[in-house]
């Protein structure tokens, strides 16, 4: 590599990394207050072990940070370059926008290996671990579910209210019994109350005091025209289960977080069974092709983006940072827009969705050749 590609490469290299750095954190701090903020406030997850929950986001961000932090890079840098005239003196020298472009299509390369390797292996360990992590963070305080002046619905077939709680003891504890249909089939008010954890069964024993009650009919919950009784206790017993809540939280999005052979090995055994699949293995199927083809789709656009950039980023001139990063939110923006479109087709195992999933990279690596070899004629 010559002085000239060198000097290309370091500087696309050093501002492709910084974008993607950019790009990461301000994805990782989104995603961070959607999926930790509740826990952390509701005193269920501790800040400590919150920030090692945020950390374990950085591969699943910089999946999505990748391509934006690559296509940004190369336009910041070919913009600068082409608006003091520096492309212009090159092909004055004789120099074509391929051998100028070398670079800039080998860092690409390398990308995406590197988001192979985030999408198959890195990124699917790394949510495991933080899903693994989180489940063990809220089993270690499965008191702080209750949390008070908050409707909490994590419990199936029931709705709980607690006005206050300190520790372990409970005031103006209110339960709404829910039938299949969520209505309401019977209500409990407790002035105060305790809980305890029960780890043998993963369940919450609370305990109440001064319990006042209303049954409903069983059949029609919602029938007010006959009088509904009214029953008074000293005192109550009630179990809240929490194991379908903790193996929801394991096994939530799985097939995404599968590695590379997982997922193999799991189309291969579906696959195996030929005619006799049934039908909800035939959709995890489906999913488990989108999966592979997502991922590997996902991973070309790093270089899709490359290829876009070098063109336009030539062609614009531009060095305001602001204008470039503006055109490249706009091209990010129009990329998961064809995402979205071809997303809506896995409902549709029949239009084969895993390569649909193909058409956006695909069409921006098109579009930039075509770019690239109208700027390398003019």
């Amino acid at each position: 590599m010559g002085t000239l590609h060198r000097h290309i490469f370091a500087s696309v290299l050093g501002a492709c990394l910084a974008a993607v750095a950019l790009f990461t954190f301000v994805l990782m701090v989104g995603t961070a207050l959607r999926d930790l903020l509740g826990y952390v406030i509701a005193g269920q997850v501790e800040a400590g072990v919150a920030a090692q929950l945020a950390l374990l986001l950085v591969p699943f961000v910089a999946v999505y940070a990748l391509p934006i932090g690559m296509l940004t890079g190369v336009l910041l840098v070919l913009g600068r370059m082409s608006s003091q005239q520096e492309i212009t003196a090159m092909r004055a020298a004789g120099l074509s926008l391929g051998y100028v472009a070398r670079p800039i299509w080998l860092l690409g390369g390398g990308a995406v290996l590197v988001a192979l390797a985030l999408n198959f292996y890195v990124m699917p360990v790394t949510r495991s671990m933080q899903r693994e992590m989180l489940v063990q963070a809220v089993r270690a305080n499965p008191i702080n579910f209750l949390v008070p002046r908050t409707f909490v619905r994590d419990f199936p077939g029931f709705i709980v209210y607690v006005g206050e709680r300190r520790g372990a003891e409970l005031k103006d504890f209110w339960l709404w019994e829910l039938d299949s249909q969520q209505r309401v089939r019977g209500m409990a008010r407790a002035r105060t109350g305790s809980v305890d954890f029960r780890e043998a069964d993963n369940q919450l024993v609370v305990t109440l005091r001064e319990v006042s009650g209303e049954p409903r009919d069983t059949k029609d919950p919602e029938n007010f025209a006959k009088p509904q009784p009214i029953g008074n206790s000293d005192s109550m017993t009630l179990e809240l289960k929490l194991d379908g809540l903790f193996k929801q939280m394991k096994l939530n999005t799985k097939i995404a977080w599968m590695t590379l052979p997982q997922l193999l090995a799991k189309r291969d055994g579906l696959e195996a069974k030929g005619a006799d699949i049934t039908p909800p293995e035939r959709a995890e199927l489906t999913k488990v092709r989108i999966n592979l083809n997502d991922k590997a789709a996902s991973s070309l656009a790093v270089l899709a983006m490359a290829m876009v950039a070098v063109p336009l980023g030539i062609k614009v001139s531009r060095k305001e940072t602001s204008a470039n990063l503006g055109i490249a939110v706009g091209l990010v923006l129009l990329y998961y827009f064809m995402s979205a479109l071809t997303g809506l087709l896995q409902r549709s195992p029949e239009l084969r969705p895993e390569y649909w999933v193909w058409l956006p990279p695909l069409a921006f690596a098109t579009a930039g050749v075509w770019l690239f070899r109208r700027v390398d004629r003019a």
